[in-house]
């Protein structure tokens, strides 16, 4: 079977295991129905996620134009603490600005790896966490708009990583018994004091099961340099699918790239 399209991120699908959905220009496939099958993906061209021109991506899915123009690129998406929503001054867009700055925001504790400080709105919820490979996520504060919560992990990341490393994501190495309530009572003493009424409580520890596990070797497959790859799918972490091999491909870092995908 033959599909092509437009290749975003995958959806998902919060269960035991996670779900998995490969998303070509909006048609879903179902890739946990996929394993052990072998998978040919061919990359034909490219479709930015904003302005939809085949031209060769900049950063994010987006071409070089929209990556500086479009305010779902703006810094602020990148860097929390740069938004400016809640001053009512614009970026690029101050409606669309608006609608992602300024709802309720999530400030996390997660392990991918290693356990990381992030943000995301409170609607993204387990969803982010998914898409980072994280098996496990607490709540740290919960705010009013995205740079309350910039502010907050701002301050933690001085003590806590904030970025996933992918290769210790897919890993997947846990040494010993792994405490996200103890660490994130630890750390709340580095909060600044004028958001120390955001600080969460939230007893909850959300578990994410994937469908994966781990090769010995694990090296990454980039479709700009390889536009043809073949393999037979094992599992997927994160937005990773792994492959047989210990071939992985970030489907979210190929965001943009028009494929066909040969079952």
């Amino acid at each position: 079977m033959l599909f092509k399209g437009q290749l975003l991120k995958m959806s998902t699908q919060y269960a035991s295991p996670i779900q998995y959905y490969l998303n070509l220009s909006d048609d879903l496939l179902n890739m946990n129905q996929l394993f052990n099958k072998k998978i040919s993906i061919k990359h034909t061209g490219y479709q930015c996620v904003n302005c939809g021109r085949n031209e060769k991506l900049y950063r994010m899915g987006f071409c070089k134009k929209c990556f500086f123009e479009s305010p779902y690129a703006s810094e602020s998406i990148i860097r929390p603490e740069l938004s400016t929503a809640h001053l009512g001054t614009e970026e690029r867009d101050i409606a669309v600005e608006e609608q992602i700055q300024l709802v309720p925001h999530i400030v996390y504790l997660a392990y991918t790896g290693e356990i990381k400080v992030g943000v995301t709105r409170e609607k993204q919820i387990p969803t982010r966490w998914i898409d980072q490979g994280a098996t496990f996520a607490l709540e740290i504060a919960r705010t009013e708009n995205r740079y309350e919560a910039g502010m907050i992990e701002v301050a933690l990341k001085e003590h806590v990583a904030d970025k996933t490393n992918w290769r210790k994501m897919l890993k997947d190495e846990m040494e010993g018994d792994l405490d996200l309530e103890d660490f994130r009572n630890k750390v709340k003493e580095n909060f600044p004091e004028e958001f120390e009424k955001f600080y969460s409580g939230e007893e909850k520890v959300w578990k994410m099961d994937f469908p994966y596990e781990a090769n010995e070797k694990i090296s990454s497959v980039n479709l700009e340099k390889t536009p043809e790859f073949e393999g037979v799918l094992k599992g997927i972490k994160g937005q990773y699918l792994s492959f047989e091999d210990g071939s992985v491909m970030n489907v979210r870092s190929h965001e943009g790239f028009v494929v066909e995908v040969e079952i």
